[in-house]
């Protein structure tokens, strides 16, 4: 049996190619193994028939060995496993009826005709309950032929078996295909329980996958932009009003090119990682960085409504938390922020390697300001200069003039009033 086991694994490994679905890889075990054990049971009769002096049906098994070995030949050549299930298919239908025809009734054959019965179950397992069907109602004819024979014809006992022998026979026919059906159907159900779990372990990983990227996206773009995306609808939008921030670290390129790219990147992933921890706190959307810039914006949802305002805050508290910091090479590290509110459009630009982003003229007067900001300077427009006088204490005006826009009025913010400064304001 070992030899046997290690046989039908070989063979099972040269017909089963890795472009095989499981199900496939399955439906050819299980033929291979219904296969061997048919030659298995065959031989186990042979030896018996041979002890109890019956010749004749010794040719029937010998020649389904025979012919079954040559069907699993053929398949291991060719690899048609359509023709080898069907092929194999009607043997196990014919060939049971043919001993018990040979060997006279129902009772002198001891019911040898229910091997037939692997056929329609072995279709039914190797191909579907429809296509099963043909074959259980052939296993029903074959049936119906033999008790006719047995109803009409009477056969006596060709061999003189006693009963004792038939009662033998009786006990090894029942007793070998509900073994071969059960081991057939157990291991059908085993592995069917496998590749539920394999299912189920796939199903929870691609969950897991699609989670992070869920949250990768998210970590990219807005919430309600990744939704838009996902539906692959168009994004791009045009707000009234939001109010724009740039945040440039002062003499970055002569830190750059003092510093090794390392130190660098390690400097900016600290720095603006603050930055991140800042924007989220004050409920302002983190829109992009570009190089030492960091762009932030409020206005864009409905969950901060007083989104000057926090932005405003947001840069103070950006410029605290650049104070004491020093570059790897000691140098004091500070910001000049920019600050704008106005009309924008907003949206994702291009198919590949896409990111959020805002444009306008807004956006300009932002990246404007920050760049004529001094150390330490947080510059704002006077649209956010208006709406937050009462509450921030602001020095200026100062005159600014940018290429393309003429001359900008701007003030800086130095800080948040206090309450006998907010009533005289």
């Amino acid at each position: 049996m070992k030899g046997l086991g290690d046989l039908l694994q070989r063979a099972g490994d040269a017909v089963i190619s890795e472009t095989d679905s499981e199900e496939l890889k399955l439906q050819k075990t299980l033929a291979i193994l219904a296969c061997g054990l048919m030659i298995f049971a065959a031989g186990l009769w042979m030896v018996i028939y041979t002890a109890l002096g019956i010749r004749f049906e010794i040719l029937v098994p010998l020649c389904f060995q025979l012919i079954s070995a040559g069907t699993l030949v053929h398949y291991l050549k060719t690899g048609d496993f359509v023709a080898f299930r069907f092929s194999q298919a009607s043997l196990y239908l014919f060939v049971p009826f043919m001993m018990q025809w040979g060997m006279g009734n129902f009772v002198t054959a001891s019911a040898v005709m229910l091997w037939a019965l692997l056929a329609p179950i072995g279709m039914m397992v190797l191909h579907g309950p429809r296509e099963s069907i043909p074959w259980f109602i052939a296993y029903l004819v074959l049936t119906a032929v033999s008790g006719f024979f047995d109803y009409f014809i009477s056969y006596g006992t060709d061999y003189a078996l006693p009963m004792h022998t038939i009662a033998v026979f009786f006990v090894l026919n029942f007793a070998a295909i509900s073994t071969i059906v059960y081991l057939l159907i157990s291991y059908f159900v085993r592995e069917r329980q496998r590749l539920s779990t394999e299912l189920r372990r796939s199903h929870d990983q691609l969950t897991d996958a699609q989670e992070k990227s869920e949250r990768l996206l998210l970590n990219v773009l807005p919430a309600r932009v990744a939704e838009r995306l996902k539906r692959q609808d168009t994004v791009a939008d045009g707000y009234a009003d939001v109010t724009v921030m740039f945040a440039d670290i002062v003499n970055f390129t002569g830190l750059s090119e003092e510093l090794a790219p390392g130190d660098v990147i390690f400097m900016l992933n600290e720095l603006f990682s603050g930055f991140d921890e800042i924007a989220a706190r004050n409920g302002i959307e983190k829109i992009k960085t570009i190089g030492d810039s960091y762009m932030a914006a409020g206005g864009l949802n409905a969950t901060t409504p007083d989104y000057t305002a926090a932005l405003g805050e947001a840069a103070l508290q950006m410029q605290r938390f650049m104070l004491d910091r020093h570059s790897p090479n000691g140098s004091p590290l500070g910001l000049h922020i920019g600050i704008a509110t106005g009309p924008v459009g907003a949206g994702v630009i291009g198919r590949t390697k896409f990111a959020y982003d805002l444009w306008g003229n807004t956006v300009n007067v932002a990246a404007r300001l920050a760049s004529s900001a001094e150390f330490g300077q947080v510059a704002v427009d006077e649209v956010t200069y208006k709406r937050l006088r009462g509450r921030y204490r602001f020095e200026g005006p100062m005159f600014t003039t940018a290429k393309g826009k003429g001359q900008i009025t701007s003030y800086f913010l130095a800080g948040r009033l206090s309450g006998p400064e907010r009533v005289q304001a």
